[in-house]
């Protein structure tokens, strides 16, 4: 059974968990409540060895999130703006189990940074991405610059960033910011398909995988190859190594346990 909290419902098909935001009603915005309880979920699912990768999605076919709350946000002070939910969106980030985002229409602000911490999306074809921040006067706050500008590059990102331009799912496809783009309402399936290609493999290696990748984003070149070669190695020291090497030569199918 689904386990809802206030926002936040999570659906476990082990090795796989389904999390949604439920706040259908405003196109699922995120205020401040809503992002705590999402990175409280995440978690809570991360600490779970049962649960090998996470699809993130949200309710109804309309919004994956629309963007942040307005009327929560507009008449916050600048202390309240420097803290209030960056420490959940901190949390979010640090997240060990690899999460598919599936997007079904807008993906907006808040909305389309939430998406880009995830380590895949999968798109419906009536989704939309953006940052209108500037339409508000105000600009993006929880990533959406600097990952734009490192998926995108410099001059898409400054164009939807200035501009409050809408990215639709195809181009999203075409510039390399989502994964795979899917007949409108089979976002949620897909990725759940993605998942569990995912889910299958050896966990240990899941995991130092998505960690060096992201290390690319924030490291020299030089650094990332001693990095990723020390976690290479260090695989070395899994059980999950030795089965998945005895399966190959054996031409049997691993049976990996993530130790």
């Amino acid at each position: 059974m689904p386990e809802q909290q206030q926002y936040i419902v999570v659906e476990r098909d082990e090795p796989i968990a389904v999390v949604t935001i439920n706040r259908p009603d405003k196109l699922n915005a995120l205020n401040w409540g809503l992002v705590a309880e999402l990175a409280d979920q995440l978690e809570a699912l991360d600490r779970d060895d049962a649960i090998r990768c996470i699809v993130l999605t949200g309710a109804g076919n309309k919004a994956f999130a629309a963007g942040a709350d307005i009327a929560e946000m507009s008449n916050a002070t600048p202390v309240q703006m420097a803290t209030g939910s960056f420490q959940s969106w901190d949390r979010i980030r640090r997240i060990a189990t690899p999460i598919i985002a599936a997007v079904g229409g807008y993906a907006l602000g808040g909305g389309n940074e939430l998406a880009m911490h995830a380590d895949m999306i999968v798109a419906s074809e009536n989704a939309q991405f953006g940052q209108p921040e500037i339409l508000i006067g105000v600009m993006p706050g929880a990533g959406g610059t600097q990952r734009l500008a490192r998926t995108l590059g410099k001059f898409r990102a400054m164009e939807i960033c200035l501009t409050a331009r809408r990215v639709s799912a195809q181009e999203a496809l075409d510039w390399g910011l989502v994964n795979r783009v899917v007949p409108e309402g089979q976002h949620v399936e897909e990725a759940k398909r993605l998942a569990q290609e995912v889910a299958k493999q050896a966990p240990v290696a899941v995991r130092f995988i998505k960690e060096a990748v992201l290390a690319a984003y924030e490291t020299p070149l030089q650094d990332g190859l001693a990095y990723e070669k020390r976690l290479f190695a260090l695989l070395f020291a899994t059980e999950d190594q030795k089965e998945g090497m005895r399966a190959f030569l054996a031409k049997e199918k691993p049976t990996f346990q993530g130790r």
